[in-house]
């Protein structure tokens, strides 16, 4: 039995305003959900009516309308046992929360909404969709890796309720994706996602089957293909795939306009009129939440370096970096300073902590961050085991930056992140410290064994050919150890002096003269 079986009011009202939102014709939806809320007695019509409601009053980004949709779909689904509309009314939730800022309640949503839609006992076509609202959220918030499950949970019950494959295809999960990658200086990484939604594009084109994508979807395939461009693949032009046309789709849908304007910012790079695009961004107005903050930013970049302004475009570039670097440090804030404070069910802290680990990872390098190595150090030391810490500080790597920009350097550290964590003994601990610093964690160790690693990582990081990532600017590393001496009440205090001595012997070995 699927959900809409439980209704017995108005049940044509609410399947034609579904209908309308799946086309991304969410204000004629508005308009025929109204009259149902007003007349309607079954609870269950009403329950529906209002949680399709907040669904359209998101596609449209009537931001002010949010928290009374918000309260009165909540107080309408609060006494109703229907897991499916728990799960999606948090779904939904969560995108509102999102887009006004509140990342704490925004990923209490999240929890929610999948715990509710995991139990919906008879999974429908309407629990596929409050999946796919799931998988935008996730997507919203940068947790790509959870987004991709949930929308493949949400193309496996819609195949199974005889929905499209292509309906599900949610190209923009995969375009937020890229573009994070982009604005955390893997351009390469962008550029290979984007290809492969456009692959996706094009098997759905071969097959006949683009007729059934959804507006919103036709509208993301756009900007992927615009952003490509922009990076400097070739531009379809003039076939079903040219990314002008592609864009035109969305709707009445407040992130698909995001996209178009954007989208026209990034095919006026491609086709060689960049002064044009940097003149649009200064117009352009979209909401942050749509691409990510440092989108604009990062288009200005490319723009700017397109036009010969390659001082400006570092410039740009940089905000890009910084704004893309505060949205992770909000999460960070979010998981680590209480979100499990607000979920007070055993099982949902349990699901909440399955987030903590991207709130807690450097994510240019995928090492452990500074917050995540204090609390293992901090965790070591207190079981009373033996520990030594090791900063590593790289050499050449200002020079790398001023000859190579931020990008090579941002690759240099990836690279080197990869020869530290390769060379280390098993159990052994690598964190990204900050800017070009790691340290190393050496647990039921000494100074001999430390002194042993240390050889390890310089032998390394000089073995590898930085010829070929940045001519002519090598690449060292300067290593120095400390054993923590303390645990108990005086932690804190050893931990300091600890870093303070590792500190000192790293600047020691950076002035000792290197053999060539």
């Amino acid at each position: 039995m699927g959900w809409l079986d439980r209704v017995t009011d108005q049940v044509d009202a609410l399947t034609r305003s579904r209908a309308l939102q799946e086309s991304s014709r969410s204000a004629e939806a508005y308009a025929i959900l109204d009259p149902v809320i007003r007349t309607t007695t079954d609870p269950y019509a009403r329950a529906d009516a209002l949680v399709q409601r907040l669904s359209a009053v998101i596609n449209l980004g009537r931001t002010a309308e949010y928290t009374r949709a918000i309260e009165e779909a909540s107080t309408a689904v609060r006494d109703l046992a229907e897991p499916y509309l728990h799960g999606h009314l948090n779904a939904l939730a969560a995108l509102a929360a999102h887009h006004q800022g509140a990342l704490d309640r925004c990923v209490t949503h999240l929890v929610r909404a999948a715990r509710a839609l995991g139990a919906v006992p008879d999974p429908d076509r309407d629990t596929a969709w409050g999946w796919h609202d799931l998988a935008m959220a996730y997507s919203y918030l940068s947790f790509h890796g959870y987004a991709l499950g949930a929308i493949e949970r949400a193309r496996q019950l819609g195949t199974a309720a005889g929905i499209p494959e292509e309906t599900f295809a949610a190209p923009g999960i995969r375009l937020r994706n890229a573009v994070a990658l982009d604005h955390n200086g893997d351009s390469d990484g962008c550029l290979r996602v984007l290809r492969d939604v456009a692959a996706d594009l094009d098997r759905f084109l071969r097959s006949g089957r683009a007729g059934k994508l959804r507006p919103s979807s036709l509208a993301a395939y756009g900007y992927a293909a615009a952003r490509r461009g922009a990076l400097g693949d070739r531009l379809e032009v003039g076939t079903e795939a040219a990314p002008a046309r592609l864009l035109g789709h969305g709707g009445d849908s407040a992130r698909a306009r995001d996209m178009r304007l954007l989208g026209q910012v990034c095919l006026a790079v491609a086709e060689g009129r960049p002064i044009e695009a940097a003149t649009r961004l200064d117009t352009v107005q979209v909401s942050s939440e749509t691409l990510g903050a440092a989108e604009p930013a990062r288009l200005r970049s490319i723009a700017l370096a397109r036009s010969g302004d390659h001082a400006g475009a570092h410039r740009a570039d940089r905000l890009a970096f910084r704004l893309a670097a505060q949205r992770n440090d909000r999460l960070r804030d979010v998981y680590i300073d209480g979100i499990a404070a607000r979920i007070d069910h055993e099982e949902m802290r349990r699901e909440a902590a399955r987030f903590e680990g991207e709130a807690l990872t450097d994510p240019l390098t995928g090492l452990p961050n500074r917050r995540r190595l204090e609390r293992y150090i901090a965790t070591v030391v207190a079981g009373g085991d033996r520990v030594v810490i090791g900063v590593c500080d790289l050499d050449g790597f200002k020079a790398v930056n001023t000859r190579h920009g931020h990008h090579s350097g941002d690759l240099v550290l990836q690279r080197v992140a990869g020869v530290i964590n390769r060379v280390m003994r098993r159990g052994d601990f690598v964190a990204r410290y900050g800017g070009d610093e790691f340290v190393v964690v050496l647990p039921h160790a000494g100074m001999t064994e430390a002194a042993e690693v240390g050889r390890r990582i310089d032998a390394a990081v000089r073995a590898e050919d930085w010829e070929s990532l940045v001519p002519g600017t090598p690449v060292g590393v300067s290593v120095g150890f400390a054993e923590v001496g303390a645990s108990g009440p005086g932690l804190r205090d050893a931990l300091s002096a600890a870093f303070e001595a590792a500190d000192r012997e790293m600047l020691r070995a950076k002035a000792r003269p290197r053999a060539s």
